[in-house]
Order: structure tokens, then sequence, then C-alpha cells
């Protein structure tokens, strides 16, 4: 798990390397910061989208460090782009979610800090794939419009209490993210934004979900 450091003002651009594959991801760490989240995506979400780093921000807000990384490489994106394979490929994001977050573990800067996870699409079942996998380093989990329903047996390994945020209006992903609450045996909870679809492009949405993951990663992060 070699990596490499650069940093471009405030944000802080780690390389993790997870099996072949180098992933890029930026730290941001606000002074005296306790806990970190981890952002894990399904394709077309990366460390760029400006829906992630919406929720980052606000996250650092509240004290908390965000590192938001890319699960998988530019070359892998590209192929998703026209396969949608490796977006639904959880083993191996859930894999490499577990690279960045032994990174965290290791790291000078981030050892001593609580790790979170938040998780969007596909991204949201490879964070609790994940989680089960680390029950000792992962201390909250929060699914955006996730997909919980593909983490499949590991649903019941979760330690990690878990906050499901949906749209009223993504009905199929609504009742997925039930299914798979009523197969969980950590403290989980399911939050329904009133109006919002999957991507929660709506008038005031995306601000709902950045409050109700703030508030559930103090809680359970910081608190």
């Amino acid at each position: 798990m070699d990596s490499k450091h650069g940093t471009a003002g405030d944000t802080e651009l780690v390389r993790v390397q997870a099996g072949p594959a180098i992933l890029e991801g930026d730290l941001e760490i606000p002074d005296g910061a306790v806990a970190v989240v981890l952002f894990a995506h399904g394709s077309g979400s990366g460390r760029r989208s400006p829906r992630n780093r919406f929720v980052a921000q606000e996250l650092r807000a509240a004290g908390l460090a965000t590192f938001l990384i890319d699960l998988l490489t530019p070359e892998e994106e590209a192929l998703d782009l026209q396969t949608a394979h490796l977006r639904f490929d959880i083993p191996l994001l859930a894999e490499r979610l577990v690279a960045a977050t032994r990174w965290l573990a290791s790291d000078p800067s981030t050892r001593r800090l609580r790790v979170g996870y938040f998780g969007a699409s596909t991204g949201g079942g490879a964070a609790l794939v994940a989680a089960a996998a680390e029950p000792d380093r992962v201390g909250a989990v929060v699914s955006r419009g996730g997909r919980p329903d593909l983490a499949g047996e590991a649903l019941a390994r979760v330690r990690a209490p878990t906050l499901l945020i949906v749209g009223g209006e993504d009905l199929v992903v609504l009742d997925l993210n039930r299914e798979a609450m009523a197969r969980m045996r950590a403290e989980v909870r399911l939050e329904i934004v009133p109006g919002a679809t999957h991507l929660f492009e709506e008038s005031g949405a995306l601000d709902a979900v950045s409050h109700l993951a703030r508030t559930w990663f103090v809680r359970h992060l910081v608190a």
C-alpha cells in the first residue's frame, strides 16, 4: 500500500496502491478533525463530482476530514462508460475501498482519525461490503441513492451504524433500500427526501442530504 502525496492548496493529492491499480484521491483535513469520511461512488461520480464535492464541503464545515477517491482508474472508467460492467463489480470496488481505508490507518496524518463511508449509487453497496470487512475501523456509513442490496450476504455482517438516504421519487431504489434494511442487524435508518429523484438534482435536495449525512457522522464519529 505505497502512496505518494502532492499538495494543491489545502487539498492533498494522494495516490494509493490497490493491487495492480493506483488510485488517486483528494484529502482535506480541517484543523482539529477527529474523523475522516471516505467517499465511495459508482461510475461517472468520482472525486470531481460536483455532488460529492458539495457534500464534502458541508462535512468539512462540521470539522470532518474528507477523502474523495476514484475507485476506478481513468482507463477503467473509460471502459466502464462503454460496458457498464465495472460499476457493478461490487467486490472490486469494495476491495479498493478497503485498500484506501487501510492507507488512512497507516498514514501519519490520518491514522488517529475515525473513519466513515459516504457511498453513492453502487458505491453504497461497496461501502457496506467494505464496512463489513473492516468492522474495527469503520464507525459509520451513509448511503445516498445507494444500492445496499448489492452488498448481498455482507449486509448481515455490517456493524457500523448506517443511514440510507433515498429520494422520494426514486421508487425502485427506495424499495431496494427497504429490502436491504430488513436484512441488516446494525443500527440502520432510512431517510426519504420528498420530491427528490435518483441524483438529488431538485432544489434543496442535496442540502437535505448534506444535513442528514453531517448529523449522522457527527453523532457516530465525533460525539
